[in-house]
């Protein structure tokens, strides 16, 4: 039961029971509007392609009414690539937001250090090796986790924290990917046409199992990041501050790189290591937001809309030929990516 709610300069303060928070309106506002433009982009992306289709035909078919060939169009064709973009997106950029947060540099992403590769590289070697469906998936999983694992061994005393662990991150995901490439090279031709899509990235496809999965994956971890949100925003600051807060920073730690573990292996599971969006996401998201904490449900609209976006572009601009949302999410990346390197506004550094 909702016991008070009141306002404060820019703030909300909502009690329920022994519970409160403070809700930030300026952040609720924007994140409406970031979901409002991601539902506009989803029902355009809905009603492009060899069969166009109005929004409104695009939003009768969603409904189940309307002409039958375009709900079959809607439903069968593009609904479930659809959901892909939205999930792998949001995944790949909230885990790179918890990744940053926890090593406080904005470099750390799952595909920086190596998860993403290290994930490709068990998925491919999955696909080369057996033929059950589901095995890439949790392969998939499995790479994400042992890389995050060897990442911090091989950082030493330095933990998440510092350019070690950036640097051990780089040289795992090297490995995984020259791993990645030698599996190619030794099987026929056909295998390794199935397995190209994990190299590059890409939502042609994707399985529909591991769509469900990866939806219910991430509303657990969206949910999980709601509740820890106030705890997460003490990770940039340092472990006597934390402590002397009351908090565990090795729990604290877990918990994030636990989270963003998840997130990166079940949305390599998809769509396979798609290029940056963990980096570009979460920057996108500060720059929108203003706002100088951990914002976590923005770099998840953020991706998503970035992703979107993306695959839309790369299935429709040069039809009948596609291109991969890795490839194209890589060249915007790049670019980017060097941007952050070269520039030197030190102030907006976690």
């Amino acid at each position: 039961m909702i016991n008070k709610i009141s306002s404060f300069t820019g703030y909300s303060y909502l009690s329920i029971g022994p519970y409160s928070c403070l809700l930030d309106k300026r952040a609720i506002t924007r994140n409406f509007i970031l979901a409002a433009i991601l539902v506009l982009v989803c029902i355009g992306g809905l009603g492009s392609g060899t069969v166009p289709l109005s929004p409104w035909e695009v939003v009768n078919a969603l409904l189940g009414k309307g002409d039958a060939m375009a709900q079959f169009v809607v439903q069968e064709l593009r609904l479930k690539r659809l959901l892909a973009g939205i999930y792998t997106g949001a995944a790949f950029s909230l885990a790179g937001c918890l990744m940053q947060t926890l090593a406080r540099n904005r470099l750390a992403t799952p595909g920086i250090i190596g998860i993403d590769n290290a994930a490709m590289a068990f998925a491919v070697s999955s696909i080369v090796s057996t033929s059950i469906s589901i095995a890439p998936s949790a392969m998939a999983l499995a790479g994400s986790a042992t890389a995050a694992a060897l990442a911090f061994g091989l950082s030493a005393h330095s933990g998440t924290r510092g350019y070690r662990f950036i640097v051990a991150g780089i040289a795992i995901g090297s490995v995984a990917g020259a791993m990645t490439q030698i599996m190619l090279s030794q099987v026929a031709v056909d295998t390794a046409n199935t397995a190209y899509p994990w190299t590059v990235g890409s939502l042609n496809s994707p399985s529909k199992l591991m769509v469900h999965i990866l939806g219910v994956g991430l509303l657990i971890c969206l949910i999980g990041c709601l509740l820890l949100t106030h705890v997460f925003s003490l990770l940039p600051f340092s472990d006597p501050v934390v402590t002397g807060l009351g908090r565990n920073m090795k729990h604290l730690r877990l918990i994030a790189l636990s989270l963003s573990i998840l997130l990166t292996g079940l949305a390599v599971s998809v769509a396979g290591p798609v290029g940056l969006i963990a980096l570009i996401g979460p920057e996108m998201a500060r720059v929108l937001m203003q706002y100088r904490g951990t914002p976590l449900i923005s770099s998840a609209l953020t991706g998503s809309l970035i992703m979107v976006v993306a695959d839309i572009a790369g299935r429709t601009a040069f039809s009948p030929v596609e291109i991969p949302v890795g490839i194209l999410t890589s060249i915007v990346g790049g670019p980017y990516l060097i941007w952050v390197l070269i520039r030197q506004d030190t102030n907006r550094s976690l």
